[in-house]
């Protein structure tokens, strides 16, 4: 054995497969051995993990890092650091960045980025059209090697004929369509949910067909061209519905929501722009549906669409404020604490949907077992603990969970069996 072989003992072990007390042996950064009662040499150093849980590290298919373009909302080494505190070791990052990830060369910078700071895997996407516009497709073939997948996050691809070139493309070079999905004829200035908390405060609400509407057509080109289409951050029940009826279609469809869609809905709106995203959060019911799509499998991913902005930015109420949250250090603790202690949520499904669907669907790697990159997380799930914004190692600050009382604060990060995040 290895000097830097390291045993983990005693830890309860959570996988998407089942929970069960194990000891985990690490060696050159991969995982050699998990049974019960390890024993090691006097060379391996030895881990105790009594009264801990340990489950594969997260994935987060779904991150804004700003850089290039704009490292005064957040860069790719504080956007990394804050994945590693939240229990990530592998993020992927959304390309409405400057330059737009839309060709070699402009991938090439975002990448010598990431190669000089990122304190975890990064991975980027490559948009779907040029400079995100929605007007030419981009060079799937000469960029598919170098990213995750393609993505116009932050805008929808509003012409039909549009996605549908893309789609052929992208089925013809084997590579995963990610869409935000927002017709924008239907929005008319709306800024947040158009439901009951809209009517009553005077704000404009955006309705629920802009996101279901394009959702429905996608996976009507999908059926037609084979194309992997991944529905982008859903929040709505029709959205939850309408995939669901296309997976038995058969239908090559995956999709995401993200944690504050199943923790919160419309009547936890304050008048701050913490609480602005887009999608918005929806009525009650969009959330308990997006809650039984997670139990049932019709939602595949939980992703945070971690999207940091200055704290000026956020400071102008519902309306003028930007849109989006950060989430990527608070996305397990309220996720455990809302569903997984309340009994809605098996702690083995929540695992499958942050750790080991995005893994599998995107191609992120082996989860939890031997052989594999020893990349884990180690949790607290018996103490509670306070989020405060102002500790976080994102320079975004925005939560809507600032102040919440959660389980499941994360110890210790590691990738490679090396650690990239340890609590103080």
């Amino acid at each position: 054995m290895m000097a830097n072989d390291l045993l983990l003992k005693n830890g309860f072990v959570v996988t998407g497969n089942g929970a069960r007390k194990e000891d985990i042996l690490i060696r050159n950064g991969r995982i050699a051995t998990m049974a019960p009662g390890l024993s090691a040499g006097e060379d391996v150093r030895i881990m105790d993990l009594t009264g801990l849980t340990l489950v594969p590290s997260f994935a987060d298919v779904h991150v804004h890092l700003r850089e290039p373009g704009q490292s005064y909302k957040e860069t790719i080494r504080t956007g990394s650091m804050a994945a590693a505190r939240g229990g990530y070791t592998v993020v992927c990052a959304m390309p409405n960045l400057n330059p737009v990830p839309d060709s070699p060369e402009n991938l090439a910078r975002e990448q010598a980025i990431i190669d000089r700071d990122a304190v975890i895997r990064v991975l980027p996407y490559c948009s779907i059209t040029k400079g995100r516009k929605g007007l030419e497709t981009v060079d799937f073939k000469k960029l598919k090697n170098s990213c995750v997948a393609f993505s116009d996050d932050g805008s929808g691809v509003q012409s039909d004929e549009m996605m549908r070139r893309a789609m052929e493309e992208a089925a013809r070079e084997g590579v995963i369509i990610a869409a935000h999905c927002e017709d924008n004829t239907l929005l008319h200035g709306g800024y947040i949910h158009q439901g009951r908390y809209a009517a009553s405060h005077g704000h404009r609400g955006i309705c629920s067909e802009s996101e279901w509407g394009q959702i429905a057509r996608d996976i009507e080109i999908a059926a037609a061209t084979g194309c992997h289409y991944h529905v982008c951050h859903i929040s709505t029940k029709e959205s939850v519905d309408i995939i669901r009826n296309a997976k038995k279609r058969g239908i090559p469809v995956t999709c995401e929501t993200a944690p504050h869609y199943l923790t919160l809905c419309e009547d936890d709106l304050r008048e701050e722009g913490r609480f602005k995203m887009n999608p918005p959060l929806r009525s009650a019911a969009d959330r308990e549906a997006l809650i039984q799509g997670l139990i049932d499998g019709t939602i595949d991913v939980i992703a945070t669409d971690h999207a940091p902005h200055s704290a000026e930015e956020k400071a102008r109420g519902l309306e003028g404020s930007a849109m989006g949250i950060v989430g990527l250090e608070t996305s397990f603790p309220v996720l455990y604490t809302r569903l997984v202690k309340t009994g809605i949520l098996r702690f083995e499904r929540l695992i499958e949907a942050m750790s080991e669907a995005p893994r599998r669907i995107f191609g992120l790697g082996e989860g939890l077992l031997p052989g594999a990159k020893a990349d884990l997380a180690v949790i607290d799930t018996v103490h509670p603990f306070s989020i405060d914004s102002r500790q976080f190692l994102s320079m975004g600050k925005a939560t809507p969970f600032d102040g919440w009382n959660v389980y499941g604060k994360i110890i210790l990060t590691l990738m490679d069996g090396i650690t990239v995040y340890k609590d103080n």
